[in-house]
Formats: C-alpha cells, sequence, structure tokens
C-alpha cells in the first residue's frame, strides 16, 4: 500500500473498532471514550510499527519519545478526537492518521465513522464550494473569543462541532467556510486534518499566516486557520486588527 492508502485503511479500521466497541459494550461517557482511546491505539500502533517500521511515531495515547525527531518520516495518530464526543454517543468524533514529511503535513486521513466516511489527501472529492453567507464552526462547550469576534464582524454563523477533524472536514464536505481556533491544541489534533483539507485546496496556516510544522519537540500547536483561500488574507488582516 501507499502511504495514503495505509493512513485511510488504518483510520477506517480504527473507525471500525471504535464503532463496534460502542454498540457492543456497556459503558458509557468517560469510560467508554478510555476505552476507545486504548483499543483504537492499540490497533494504530500495531499496524504502524509493522507496516512502516523504520518511520516515526506520535501519537496522543502513547508516551512520546524523542526517538522521532531524528527521522524525516512521522506518523502522527489521534486514535479519538473527540473523546468526549464518542463517549456520547455523537457523531462529531473522528480518527486521525497522518504522515508528516520533513516536517509538513505530507499525507492523511480522517475518518468520521459515525458518518460512514473518510476523507483522504490522496483521492479529494469535489472542491469545497464557499456560501455567499459565510459559517464558522467553533467548539460546542468553548468557542474561541478570537472566532466569536471575527464571526460578528463577518456577520458570520456560528455553528458548534466536537472534534477538530470533524470541524475541518465539514468545511471540505462544504458544511462550513471557517475553522479559527486558537483554544490550544497538538499536532495530532489537527495534522491529519490539514493534511486532507490542503489536498482539497483550502488555505491552512496559523492564526497569524506562520506555517504549521510538525514533529517537533514541543508538540504543543495553539492555533489554526483552515479557510477559502479566496478568504484567508481578510481573515489574517481581521486577526491582526483584534
Amino acid at each position: 500500500m501507499t502511504d495514503a492508502e495505509l493512513a485511510a485503511k488504518l483510520a477506517e479500521d480504527a473507525g471500525n473498532l471504535l464503532l463496534e466497541l460502542r454498540q457492543s459494550c456497556n459503558l458509557t461517557g468517560k469510560s467508554l471514550g478510555d476505552a476507545g482511546d486504548k483499543a483504537a491505539n492499540d490497533l494504530l500502533v500495531a499496524a504502524l510499527r509493522e507496516q512502516r517500521p523504520d518511520d516515526g511515531l506520535l501519537s496522543e495515547e502513547s508516551k512520546d519519545t524523542s526517538s522521532r525527531l531524528g527521522k524525516d518520516r512521522v506518523w502522527i495518530i489521534d486514535p479519538v478526537d473527540g473523546t468526549r464526543e464518542y463517549g456520547e454517543g455523537r457523531e462529531d468524533w473522528a480518527v486521525h492518521v497522518a504522515l508528516a514529511i520533513k516536517g509538513k503535513a505530507a499525507v492523511g486521513a480522517v475518518a468520521l465513522p459515525s458518518l460512514n466516511l473518510t476523507l483522504r489527501s490522496d483521492l479529494p472529492i469535489a472542491s469545497p464550494i464557499r456560501n455567499d453567507k459565510l459559517r464558522m464552526v467553533v467548539s460546542r462547550s468553548r468557542p474561541a473569543k478570537e472566532a466569536v469576534a471575527i464571526a460578528d464582524i463577518l456577520d458570520a454563523d456560528l455553528i458548534p462541532m466536537g472534534s477538530a477533524g470533524a470541524k475541518a472536514m465539514a468545511i471540505v464536505r462544504s458544511q462550513a467556510d471557517i475553522y479559527l481556533h486558537s483554544g490550544g491544541q497538538y499536532e495530532w489534533d489537527n495534522c491529519a486534518p490539514v493534511a486532507v483539507a490542503q489536498a482539497h485546496g483550502l488555505h491552512c496556516s496559523r492564526i497569524d499566516g506562520g506555517p504549521l510544522v510538525y514533529n517537533q519537540s514541543e508538540t504543543y500547536l495553539p492555533d489554526l486557520l483552515i479557510c477559502h483561500r479566496d478568504d484567508a488574507e481578510h481573515l489574517l488582516n481581521l486577526m491582526k486588527d483584534l
């Protein structure tokens, strides 16, 4: 398999495992989320170590080591992005499998298991369509103040949603137009979504316009902008004025 095919297969396999677990066990809420995190992580880590043993690996659910820092190719995974939503039986959660090459989000797959859908960097679907009245995805529980301020300026509709992957894929799927996040993320939260979004022709950057760089010793990557290219300059200028 190519790297992209492997990423998609593993995201789908983990997603199917998570659906089966949620349907078959008696757990709910945080207990279900914790069980799902472990089961999906075990599957993904074992498969990557078998299929790509020479590559580095960074997972939200595994202890990080410095060995990945000397490698050009590093898989960055989030076994359950949106653990809370998964545990609550919602649809807005995802599985992220990405490959960063020399610090860039090169390959990615984002599975949305509850929707029976996987978005891939190697097989882009139709180009995202920009709505005349802009729509911005924000956190269900803690919408970033910068995002709310920008939405007010643009008269954009706010769409509360769970996981980062679900938010980013909402733009890929033409269900939203802007994902502006400033509340804190890590590399595994956005590497796969960024790879997929870029493959669909969307703008992806830090909220100051800087590049998103992966496989860093500090995995904290706190802010993110995904939007249509035609809106990027205006949004970045608005951010400077806040």
